[in-house]
């Protein structure tokens, strides 16, 4: 049993700071690439009976969708690659062509054609090898497996490195369809599952934030960019509370830390705040953390939490413009300005 510690009141509320646990403060740089070693589970395929389709959609695909992950699966065990390789092509196809064989192109590539939307440019066969699921799934992966150390790499960076995209992170927003079609078309658990916490299979270093002596940390690298209160809405051009600050110093793929402990209550989709963290820190404190990526929350629901803990990467989902973490505090049920409610306990958001 840990020690007993000392209650603080902050603002109404009590508060049970921690251990301070040391260390600097850590930012994962834009482009970060790695994993951590034990990312793949398995290098293992996963094989699929095309007659045991699901009927049903999964993750908003369905049909004909379903029947192009499953070219894409084969072709990757044909070739003998692991689950995540696979999945990869799949979360690929999925960000260039939703899941569907285009007879078309688009600004950028007007002569790209078929699911991975491969350019006519002699790199991919001919106009029937881009347009046959098999043939331009096996091309895919034949590239892709020229990517040293795609292993220890960010699944949307191996994508873009195999065969460029104008965002690197175009890819990473797909990640938690693809490995939920995996799933549900193969029966199979892949260990790819997001949203456990464990940073290894989505290259997401896990980062611990600086803690203070009284247990709080940082939400996130500022500066402050939106202050709390009223303003004119960017996206709705209408004046309305913000009710919290936004952080978007670190950028794309920064971490966010819980800044105290307490229990997880909310993680996923919510209207508005795009992906959302709520965590419960007892005595009427809640602390919420928004505009992550689907794959950038690294919580569950019930996960127990710890100040200075890596519990998401910032993101742009939702009424955002811009990758930054959006954090709100609430004392009783009643929004509170998350500066002011932080410097009382130590923390200079600026």
């Amino acid at each position: 049993m840990a020690p007993a510690r000392s209650l603080a009141v902050v603002a109404g509320v009590v508060v049970a700071p921690l251990a301070l646990i040391g260390g600097a403060l850590g930012f994962v740089l834009l482009g970060s690439t790695v994993a951590d070693a034990s990312c793949n589970p398995g290098d293992s395929s996963v094989i699929v009976d095309p007659a045991a389709l699901p009927q049903r959609a999964v993750a908003g695909y369905s049909g004909e969708q379903l029947a192009n992950a499953v070219h894409i699966l084969r072709a990757g065990a044909d070739l003998g690659l692991g689950v995540r390789d696979q999945t990869i092509g799949v979360m690929t196809a999925m960000g260039e062509s939703g899941l569907r064989v285009l007879d078309y192109g688009d600004a950028v590539g007007p002569d790209s054609r078929g699911l991975f939307q491969q350019r006519d440019n002699g790199a991919w066969g001919s106009y029937e090898d881009r347009m046959d699921p098999y043939t331009s799934a096996t091309n895919f992966f034949r590239a892709m497996t020229r990517i040293a150390n795609r292993e220890s790499i960010a699944p949307t960076i191996v994508a873009h490195r195999t065969q460029r995209n104008a965002d690197p992170y175009h890819y990473e927003r797909y990640w938690d369809a693809a490995v939920a079609v995996v799933e549900a078309v193969s029966g199979t658990r892949t260990g790819l599952t997001p949203g456990t916490g464990s940073s290894t299979c989505t290259g997401i270093p896990d980062v611990p934030g600086q803690v203070n002596p009284d247990g709080w940390a940082q939400p996130a690298a500022g500066p402050v960019t939106s202050q709390y209160g009223m303003r004119l809405h960017p996206i709705f051009r209408e004046w309305r509370l913000h009710a919290g600050v936004d952080l978007g110093g670190g950028g794309c793929n920064s971490p966010v830390w819980a800044v105290n402990d307490g229990v997880v209550t909310v993680a996923g989709p919510a209207s508005g705040y795009g992906q959302l963290i709520e965590i419960d820190h007892g005595g009427g404190l809640r602390t919420r953390y928004a505009h992550m990526y689907a794959n950038g929350v690294l919580v569950d629901v019930g996960d127990h939490v710890e100040g200075g803990d890596n519990i998401a990467l910032v993101g742009n989902t939702g009424s955002s413009t811009a990758c930054h973490l959006h954090f709100e505090v609430y004392v009783n049920g009643a929004s509170t300005d998350p500066v002011t409610f932080m410097s009382a306990v130590g923390i200079q958001l600026r």
